[in-house]
């Protein structure tokens, strides 16, 4: 398999022995796991239902894994090494969350993921509490490190390891300059930034990396711009 960049990094002696993990494996579940609560973050901690896509090894093997347990605990907002990953499916129930795993063999018309697909990749499909939907795919590399790299159409590269914004915002003049500008009195410095435009809802999604804390207040002041719908910070 060709190296496609996803391994990159470097990587320290924890990163080798793996991460504290309810088992078996530090792909299947721990990243799976991650990749779960990264994408319920997303989708403002707020899940009605969801349906997993599940693509390579992740498709072949998630029962015999537990993958579909450890996405499953991600999405509750559970820890990998939480005990109760192994239970998810009876906690999902009692939460009233509804889920459904769907082992896809390559990327049908119109999905957003990329005909390269990593071995371990799985899209979340996920309509929050209030009605809103979010479509996020992610990849889970090895010893428990995770990559989102598709956030509502919009081709990111996420790993965590750096503060992100992800914004709705009405589709109109000023709104970008406004958040930048925001940014820059702050003395933040913008690493990568990705920008959706949703033509049959006159809204945008956008993405912006950042190089630093980003505080709080300026999360507020960026909720208070006028044509903001939503802003999402993980830091």
């Amino acid at each position: 398999m060709k190296n496609s960049g996803y391994l990159s990094g470097s990587y320290g002696v924890f990163d080798v022995a793996g991460p504290v993990m309810v088992g078996p494996s530090s792909s299947h579940t721990a990243g799976a796991a991650r990749l779960g609560k990264m994408a319920r973050m997303l989708a403002h901690n707020s899940v009605r239902s969801v349906e997993f896509r599940l693509y390579g090894s992740f498709a072949q093997t998630y029962m015999g894994h537990g993958t579909d347990k450890a996405l499953l605990a991600g999405i509750l907002g559970f820890e990998p090494w939480d005990e109760r990953l192994r239970e998810s499916f009876r906690y999902a129930q009692e939460m009233g969350v509804e889920y459904s795993f769907v082992p896809c063999t390559g990327p049908s018309e119109g999905e957003n993921v990329s005909e390269n697909i990593h071995p371990n990749t799985v899209r979340f499909l996920i309509t929050a509490q209030n009605g809103e939907k979010f479509d996020i795919t992610g990849c889970s590399v090895g010893g428990g490190k995770v990559r989102i790299v598709n956030l509502n159409g919009i081709a990111v590269s996420f790993t965590g390891e750096s503060p992100i914004l992800v914004t709705r915002h009405y589709d109109s003049p000023g709104i970008i300059a406004s958040i930048t500008a925001l940014l820059y009195q702050s003395r933040l410095n913008i690493g990568n930034m990705r920008v959706n435009r949703k033509r049959q809802s006159d809204t945008a999604d956008m993405y912006l990396e950042i190089d630093g804390s980003v505080p709080q207040e300026i999360v507020g002041r960026i909720r208070e711009i006028p044509g903001m719908i939503s802003v999402i910070l993980m830091q």
